[in-house]
């Protein structure tokens, strides 16, 4: 069953890393991009609409070996088509960067093992997740491998293992606590045994605390940053990402979440067939195909304009464009891919999502 309120949020979280992509990429543009919020509700995304499939294949009657087998052959999909996004998307020598595609292939594996825990087991591994972090990027040595403000590896064996645990863009520590979360909301908010009303009551409560707790601490570190607790509260950052990251960025799933789910979901208001919501429809059917097409018609411009002007293809990474036109062109790209997007479905042109269902189910 689809949710409207997910292809909606899934929307936001793909139309944020498009534009934060555009600006970053094209114009060196970090100050005022919204880095840092797409990828925190997509991973969270991940988890929910696993839940809501392995509900569907419970309700088939599946067996859980089956299912088992289904889950691990999309994630070794994702995390194969990481690499060879890497590959011929980015230049070869990124391609162990840990992007979010290999992520969350392997986070699909690991979702496969949470399904058969209780809620106090995710609770608890999601606790360790993100509190573990901070030491082991310590214990790592995070900050040798972003002395550059990018993820610098050497081909070795243990710093290809570190950038998948723990230093590359999106490492399993702390990222595999979003999808999780996503799981466990997803397991809780839509099981039918309990009272809806009073679950996202109380999920709603827990994404305004974490996000209050998360802002509290960097306005405390902010208007007292000379205090001896402000030197020991964590800064927000995204690499790494920090323990208020973490938080502030889990509340803001979940507070996101719970508002869409009563406004779009539980109030039948809405008809998904039209206006917005079929727009968010078909973004969300395509997010993966979306994900992969907006790096190439920005990256692979960069690379051939630097190759043939001055024989680097990185010469012109992040000083391209002023902000002014990657903007409008990030728009364009989006307003654009919809009308592909459509004219496909019209079609019924195979697309990536298709090839995955075709080869794993």
């Amino acid at each position: 069953m689809r949710h409207s309120s997910i292809d909606v949020l899934r929307t936001i979280a793909i139309i944020v890393m498009v534009v934060v992509h555009f600006l970053e990429n094209l114009s060196g543009v970090r100050e005022w991009s919204p880095e840092g919020f797409g990828a925190p509700l997509f991973t969270f995304l991940t988890g929910m609409s696993y839940r809501l499939w392995l509900s569907g294949q419970e309700a088939k009657q599946k067996e859980s070996s089956e299912i088992s087998k289904i889950t691990i052959r999309r994630g070794l999909f994702l995390f194969g088509l990481g690499f060879v996004f890497n590959t011929f998307v980015w230049l070869p020598d990124d391609l162990f960067t840990w992007d979010v595609l290999t992520f969350i292939g392997a986070s699909m594996i690991v979702l496969n093992v949470v399904r058969g825990f209780r809620i106090p087991l995710m609770l608890l591994t999601i606790f360790i997740a993100i509190g573990i972090s901070p030491v082991l990027q310590h214990i790592a040595g995070y900050d040798a491998y972003w002395a550059n403000g990018y993820f610098d590896y050497e081909h070795t064996l243990s710093d290809v293992l570190l950038g998948f645990l723990v230093t590359g863009y999106f490492p399993m520590f702390p990222w595999i606590a979003f999808p999780i979360t996503g799981f466990m909301a997803g397991s809780v908010i839509f099981d039918r045994k309990v009272r809806q009303e009073i679950v996202l009551k109380r999920t709603l409560f827990i994404g305004l605390a974490l996000g209050a707790l998360a802002g509290a601490t960097v306005v405390f570190g902010k208007l007292f940053p000379a205090s001896s607790i402000a030197g020991l509260l964590p800064s927000w950052t995204m690499y790494p990402a920090s323990t208020v990251y973490a938080m502030g960025t889990l509340g803001m799933t979940l507070t996101l979440f719970v508002i869409f789910h009563r406004w779009i979901d539980l109030s039948r208001r809405f008809d998904r067939s039209q206006g917005v919501l079929a727009v968010a429809g078909t973004f969300s059917r395509h997010s993966l195909s979306v994900y992969l097409l907006h790096h190439v018609v920005h990256i692979w411009p960069l690379w051939i304009y630097g190759m043939s002007v001055a024989r680097e293809p990185s010469r012109y990474w992040g000083n391209a464009l002023p902000w002014t036109i990657s903007l409008p062109l990030a728009g364009a790209f989006l307003i654009l891919c919809y009308f592909v997007l459509r004219f496909m479905q019209k079609l019924e042109t195979p697309t990536i999502e298709s090839l995955m269902r075709w080869l794993c189910d």
